[in-house]
């Protein structure tokens, strides 16, 4: 335990500040104050109140004149004015300054520390505490002496700004960030995820400039042969953290990597994992991940045995659990690899069209990369209950304060560079759209993934799919053949030529969002 002095960048003198407690310390802590309980696999399981994911509308950049031009603004990136920042922090700050204690975490984002910025947190909650010690990467007792912060986060979780709709605000919750002063203000949601995701966002930002690209990816590499690296771009629930936990290829990170000169390095020291219909037969490692030390969110647990009921998603569909990137057995530490020999582009696609797998060429990574096509999965973010279809520019849209161009022009880049494979990876549903179909079964998947990254798959004949224009393969090891193919899948093959033309639209209608060369636009669907 340490009381903060006036001389810390993050000075509270009304308070203890308890700084870097240890893993053991915080669980304690969170459970004698009532914050969690502790579920009978020893993990800390917490409830985040009505807030269980992220929100988005909520989350407000400050516009300052050395930013503005270089900011991309709109839905994602909404402005606030310097004296609503400045008024709001020192809100939180006297809120969190009458507390009888507070809880500081100081560690890193970047494994690789050529780009390695510093992080400090202050929460009211300790399970938060833990949340972020679990997540960024543990400064050690040396490091902590004299630890100084590039970014700094201050979180008032239970602070609801009464006058938000006065200072125009969307709800009484709100994320604040500056890119020029490097600080955040979360105030009025338990959300720990927008901890995480506040830092990633600054990455984004960040990294550009020091010739790194910044991915929301997974990273994972052969056990063998330690220039087959893979990369797994997707939004949350489409299969990063699981496609990339694989006991055969030694796990970089589930969520957030930047790629340099030298390969790819994770921006994280942990993995948050979705839960929802979680079993130790289909996800052995994550499953076995959560024990003491990892923090679950709101999972349903059996009263009397404690047991986490995962099939359970009364409280939320997006149930998460933290827990730190060596809980995976044999994981790279330090997270870092070479450059990828592969990478794949994961869509869960509740219209049911698109093929399974589908190699693509330069030009149409591009195109699919840009587009950043989904299905929004229900409780991923706050207020949506069911699949829905979502175009997110490079696999991130919320977390890009730059345009997306800059983000896909270091894509090509990289790919040209090193002569990467690019793949798109249907996890969505086939024989039928959402509520018809059903999701492709995860052995299949990683059956896909299994051929694909041990080279396999790019040597069988393929075929043109006639409306999206996109390569499939006429076989694939370990997968039926009448999976290919989507259209063969469905019983009313009228309905699935109504519903793949539809989906080509909405491609059409979205790709005429960006500006892009005439073999980039091409590449997209033949017949929207």
């Amino acid at each position: 335990m340490a009381t903060s002095t006036a001389s810390d960048m993050l000075a509270f003198t009304g308070t203890t500040v308890h700084r870097n407690l240890s893993t053991a310390a915080l669980v304690e802590t969170a459970l004698a104050r009532g914050e969690g309980v502790l579920a009978a696999n020893g993990a800390l399981a917490c409830d985040t109140g009505v807030k269980t994911g992220r929100s988005p509308s909520d989350k407000f950049l400050e516009d300052t004149p050395g930013i503005h031009d270089t900011i991309a603004w709109g839905k994602v990136n909404r402005p606030v004015s310097p004296e609503v920042f400045a008024k709001l922090e020192q809100r939180a700050l006297q809120y969190l300054n009458e507390k009888n204690e507070l809880y500081r975490f100081d560690g890193f984002a970047g494994a690789d520390e050529r780009y390695r910025i510093n992080v400090s947190v202050v929460t009211e909650e300790a399970w938060q505490s833990l949340f972020a010690s679990t997540l960024f990467i543990k400064s050690t007792p040396e490091q902590q002496v004299d630890f100084t912060p590039d970014w700094r986060i201050i979180n008032a979780c239970n602070l609801a700004v009464e006058d938000w709709e006065e200072l125009g605000l969307n709800s009484e919750c709100c994320i604040l960030q500056s890119l020029e002063q490097k600080k955040v203000v979360i105030l009025g949601t338990r959300y720990a995820g927008e901890i995480k995701k506040s830092i990633f966002y600054a990455m984004n930002y960040d990294m550009p400039d020091v010739d790194v690209f910044p991915m929301h990816c997974s990273a994972n590499v052969d056990a063998d042969d330690a220039t087959n690296v893979a990369l797994f771009f997707g939004l949350s629930g489409t299969g990063k953290t699981t496609l990339s936990a694989d006991p055969n290829r030694p796990l970089i990170g589930d969520d957030e990597h930047g790629w340099s000169d030298a390969g790819v390095f994770n921006f994280e020291g942990g993995c948050y994992a979705k839960c929802i219909k979680l079993s130790e037969s289909t996800e052995p490692q994550i499953w076995n991940a959560i024990r003491f030390g990892s923090v679950l969110e709101n999972t349903v647990l059996d009263e009397a045995t404690r047991v986490p009921d995962y099939d359970d998603g009364s409280k939320t569909e997006n149930t998460r659990v933290t827990y730190p990137v060596d809980y995976i057995p044999n994981a790279c530490i330090p997270s870092v690899g070479g450059h990828p020999k592969n990478v794949l582009f994961l869509a869960a696609d509740a219209f049911g069209v698109l093929p399974p797998v589908s190699k693509l060429t330069r030009e149409q990574a591009m195109y699919y990369f840009i587009n950043g096509y989904t299905s929004k999965l229900a409780g991923t973010e706050a207020g949506v209950t069911e699949p829905t279809p979502n175009f997110s520019p490079c696999y991130g849209g919320p977390f890009l304060p730059r345009e997306p161009m800059v983000y896909a022009d270091w894509l090509a880049r990289r790919v040209e560079e090193h002569a990467v494979d690019v793949w798109l990876l249907n996890t969505g549903w086939t024989g039928g759209a959402y509520g018809t179909g059903h999701r492709f079964e995860l052995k299949y998947t990683r059956a896909f993934v299994t051929a694909i990254l041990d080279g396999t798959l790019r040597n069988v004949a393929f075929i043109e799919d006639p409306i999206f224009g996109l390569s499939m393969p006429k076989s694939a090891p370990n997968v039926p053949s009448d999976i290919l193919h989507p259209r063969s899948t469905w019983s009313d093959t009228d309905a699935y030529d109504a519903q793949a033309h539809l989906l080509a639209g909405l491609f059409r209608e979205n790709d005429a969002k960006y500006t892009l060369a005439d073999e980039v636009r091409a590449a997209g669907p033949k017949n929207a």
